[in-house]
């Protein structure tokens, strides 16, 4: 049955984790791993990953959300996301064993758990597509250019913004310094990075843009990319995707969809918003061929 909600439990090693499974149609072969980004747990900012999983569930696709290692229900110690393939890659193990009719899986992830989608989906040749929302690439010089040429660019039009000033609340020369400050030291010890640090020396050492670009590369899947246009992750993400050259035409690749939401939060916390992503996936899921 399409609601019969259940708890999974598996593990990393010693570690126990557990996950949600939303059934979907018995007949079903293509399945979503919902990732989690950090920190947070398995039902998401404002519950939207439990309410996308029924939502999914209802149209007869079947869903996993889960808790990774040192968040919500699981053990362990805590984790960022550039640490989490193989608790990825055991709910995915959990998922085929407990719905056996799956042939496919699309990982489906919100930030940072996006960015760790890419960073491993290529590595599984089971997951078949990606749906990833606002990735994070975050670098201290990236986040400085987000500030300054869209956050910092756009409250100069609003009269909220204007009010402050006036009545001595925002002091918006000494922010506008601290801003290129951060530039600034962002790009000073690239410069005088020592030849024997080079970022080409180990992929580890490689920026964060780099890598996410290297797993998009690799990945030979669909991509449904889905953007939100009040939120600095999602410009920080689109200035990479524009000007770092190993970005260069990915996102017009036939295989990815781009969908974006101009009036959206970086969280989507609206239910107008919420329930359009939620429409967008399941539509691009079921077009899968």
């Amino acid at each position: 049955m399409v609601n019969e909600e259940r708890a999974l439990l598996f593990s990393v090693g010693e570690d126990t984790l557990l996950g949600v499974l939303h059934p979907g149609h018995e007949s079903a072969t293509k399945g979503v791993l919902i990732v989690v980004g950090g920190p947070q747990y398995r039902i998401g900012s404002h519950r939207q990953f439990v309410l996308l999983a029924r939502f999914l569930a209802a149209r007869g696709i079947p869903v996993l959300r889960f808790d990774y290692r040192g968040m919500g229900d699981a053990t362990g110690a805590s984790r960022d996301f550039e640490h989490i393939a193989d608790d990825i890659a055991a709910a995915l193990a959990a998922f085929r064993a407990a719905v056996p009719g799956l042939r496919e899986w699309v990982l489906w992830g919100l930030c940072d758990a996006a960015a760790a989608a890419l960073l491993c989906a290529w590595r599984q040749p089971a997951i078949s597509g990606l749906v990833l929302l606002n990735p994070w690439v975050r670098t201290e010089e990236g986040l400085a250019k987000a500030y300054l040429t869209h956050y910092y660019a756009r409250r100069l039009f609003e009269r909220a913004f204007w009010r402050d000033v006036l009545a001595g609340q925002i002091k918006p020369l000494a922010a506008l310094r601290g801003m290129l400050d951060t530039a600034w030291r962002a790009l000073a010890p690239r410069a005088a990075q020592p030849a024997a640090q080079s970022p080409a020396a180990s992929p580890r050492l490689l920026p964060l843009p780099v890598r996410i670009a290297e797993g998009w590369q690799r990945f030979s899947g669909p991509i449904l990319l889905i953007l939100s246009g009040d939120d600095l992750t999602a410009a920080e993400f689109r200035d990479v995707a524009e000007h770092l050259p190993q970005w260069r035409g990915l996102l017009a690749q036939r295989r990815v969809r781009v969908r974006e939401l101009p009036a959206a939060n970086h969280t989507f916390a609206r239910q107008e918003w919420r329930d359009q992503v939620a429409l967008w996936t399941a539509e691009w899921i079921e077009r899968l061929p």
